[in-house]
């Protein structure tokens, strides 16, 4: 594990040389990875060193067979090492302090048999593990996420919930569960980051790292990764989005109006009157929208039969939900199933709220 005490820190700021070597990261990079994430984690080590003024941290990357691998934007990144030298590596000098997997969009690319043996022996040997975006899919295939709180993107996260029943995955930034550390992947990586440095040096160095990166603060683990309704302009009411935060942490077993109503101190008129002024749309008819949205990515990314998507997102049954299905996206579940990566993109376009991770 990677802690350095606060004498350490201390150091840092006067600018004086510890002894100890430094915090190793490896990053293994998976097909498809998200470039963003990737870089401004290995950013904010690279602005902690120059914070600090000496070499806290160091990082190396590996892949699968040590091939150059893919970024989801087209750019090809090297790897110096590939799975066989990181198990050996475990034994040596070379042995890291974290291992991070950073992998691509889709859960299933996401993992192999030598990876996971690789993260499982990794934990034998304590050495600390973390994943970005779909990372998390590889984590929990090595059985490192059993009763283990996560974070994995929020587009991700109910094909994930779904397919690993004793995970407690969230829509927060990220999480640290018994030196297991998950983020949502985009920017939420650069925040992870920032609160490892934190623990190791303070918020004086993480102030720094911020200042260099443009960044006005470290955003806390607690945070979601993205705020209802967000992307409509001017203000949104903020009983509105309690109500929608109680919609969407409820969406197998839907809560009615009244009881909705009931949970920010109003009437049911009250309510409906502050969705049709706010959002335009009446709180059954937005609350259906949710749980639409849900469907289609449970329908993208699974093969869960289409009558339990149709219970686990609050339909009284497979024909009620084909017909609300049909009826918002002109097409019927089993359809849409059928053309799931093509529709992939429209999804977040057709969401009902902007990403902010």
């Amino acid at each position: 594990m990677m802690v350095k005490t606060r004498r350490t820190a201390v150091c840092a700021i006067t600018n004086a040389k510890p002894a100890a070597r430094p915090s190793s990261f490896v990053f293994y990079l998976a097909q498809d990875f998200p470039m963003i994430a990737f870089s401004s984690a290995v950013d904010a080590l690279r602005l902690t060193n120059a914070a600090v003024g000496y070499r806290a941290y160091d990082w190396r990357v590996a892949s699968r067979n040590g091939d150059p691998v893919r970024s989801n934007c087209g750019v090809d990144v090297s790897a110096v090492s590939d799975l066989a030298a990181e198990r050996k590596n475990l034994l040596g000098s070379e042995r890291p302090a974290m291992v991070i997997v950073c992998a691509g969009r889709l859960l299933e690319g996401s993992s192999d048999r030598g990876l996971e043996a690789w993260l499982r022996e990794c934990r034998l040997r304590r050495i600390s593990v973390g994943a970005f975006g779909s990372g998390s899919y590889a984590l929990a295939k090595a059985g490192l996420l059993d009763r283990k709180k996560c974070a994995i993107h929020w587009e991700k996260l109910p094909g994930f919930s779904e397919q690993f029943l004793t995970t407690f995955p969230s829509h927060t930034l990220f999480q640290e569960d018994g030196d297991i550390w998950t983020c949502a992947g985009g920017m939420a990586a650069l925040h992870m980051m920032l609160h490892i440095v934190d623990r190791d040096f303070g918020e004086q160095i993480v102030t720094r790292v911020c200042n260099q990166a443009l960044v006005e603060r470290a955003r806390l683990p607690s945070e979601r990764q993205r705020m209802p309704l967000a992307n409509r302009p001017g203000m949104v009411n903020e009983t509105v989005v309690t109500v929608v935060e109680q919609m969407e942490l409820n969406l197998a077993e839907p809560l009615s109006v009244d009881e909705l109503a009931s949970r920010v101190k109003l009437s049911r008129r009250q309510v409906e009157r502050l969705f049709r002024n706010h959002i335009g749309h009446s709180p059954v008819s937005y609350y259906r929208q949710l749980r639409l949205e849900r469907a289609k990515l449970l329908l993208m990314q699974s093969q869960i039969p289409i009558v339990d998507i149709a219970i686990s997102c609050g339909f009284i049954s497979a024909s009620h939900f084909s017909k609300c299905y049909r009826e918002a996206n002109g097409m019927s579940p089993m359809h849409a199933r059928k053309n799931r990566y093509h529709l992939a993109s429209g999804v977040i376009a057709g969401g009902l709220y902007g990403a902010a991770a």
